[in-house]
């Protein structure tokens, strides 16, 4: 084999390569993406809901709020030490 067979050889592999880039990773990187995209976005729509739950129950019992915050804050401080 000589200097001329290697650099054909490389050649069609590299055109391989590229193609099976182009057909099937680049579309599956592409998929991945969307779907860790669509996960972000319902994920954050959870929180916010759950966020938007609080503040009302806050809203709605805003003296039971703060004894809770009182009573976590105690624990974690006490645990902290």
């Amino acid at each position: 084999m000589d200097a001329q067979d290697t650099h054909v050889q490389i050649a069609r592999l590299r055109e391989q390569v590229e193609a099976l880039m182009k057909d099937r990773v680049t579309p599956a990187l592409a998929d991945a993406a969307g779907r860790a995209e669509s996960a972000m976005y319902g994920a954050a729509g959870v929180v916010r809901d759950q966020a938007d739950a609080v503040s009302g129950k806050v809203r709605e019992q805003p003296l039971l709020a703060i004894l809770i915050a009182a009573a976590v804050g105690y624990a974690l401080g006490r645990t902290i030490r």
